[in-house]
């Protein structure tokens, strides 16, 4: 009969050892289980709704479906699971799509050993976790994002990984090319790059083109390759 105060855990990291270590911290606590393992976004999908978690550990850089695209089917697969990412990313943008995703918690793989388990007894809680050094990004997330009536610069409303795409993408480069530079997903790119065109009112790489021109956007730094 399972313990109503059991935490059953599942991780999700392409690198073995790594979940190795993982499940041996983990499994070292009184109150939490390792139920199971996965190495990419597929397979965490498909654990997750056969073993319906009580929190997955989840890494953003996997092969095939990473994790940030792995979270909105997480989010409708097992709704009442807590979801912590660990990654090696300090990026603020892929901290705020995660939260927007609906994570618990983010934390820094350089910070696992001492600060894991703490952090997995506050998510569930229903707090919300994030790496001390992150902070400050997630107390401007509380705040009432910039419209466009009130910005000077529609520019100003973008994350820092949209302004990277939307330069790239002005200056021609591919959605598999950005990727590779940016060390996203093609289809990660899209995103970023859908979402930026939307908040800046543009429909065309022309108009884009011609607003980065207009702004002075294109420097000498922004287009060196």
């Amino acid at each position: 009969m399972r313990n109503e105060n059991e935490i059953r855990m599942l991780i999700a990291d392409d690198h073995a050892v790594l979940r190795t270590g993982l499940k041996m911290l983990l499994d070292a606590q009184p109150d939490i289980t390792v139920i199971g393992e996965a190495g990419n976004g597929h397979e965490v999908v498909q654990l997750a709704a056969e073993l319906k978690p009580d929190l997955i550990l989840l890494d953003l850089a996997m092969p095939g479906l990473g994790g940030l695209e792995a979270l909105p089917y997480l989010r409708k697969i097992v709704p009442p699971a807590r979801i912590v990412v660990l990654t090696m990313h300090d990026d603020q943008s892929y901290l705020r799509q995660a939260l927007r995703e609906g994570v618990s918690g983010y934390m820094l793989k350089k910070a696992a050993d001492s600060e894991l388990i703490a952090a997995i007894h506050v998510v569930m809680r229903g707090e919300i976790y994030v790496h001390p050094s992150l902070n400050r990004i997630l107390l401007e997330e509380m705040l009432p994002e910039p419209t466009a009536a009130n910005a000077a610069n529609p520019w100003e409303l973008l994350s820092d990984r949209e302004r990277d795409v939307l330069l790239l993408v002005a200056r021609g480069h591919t959605s598999a090319q950005i990727g590779d530079r940016l060390g996203l997903s093609p289809k990660t790119v899209e995103t970023y790059r859908g979402r930026g065109m939307e908040k800046l009112g543009l429909r065309t790489r022309a108009a884009l083109v011609q607003f980065t021109l207009t702004h002075q956007l294109l420097t000498d730094s922004t287009t060196a390759s």
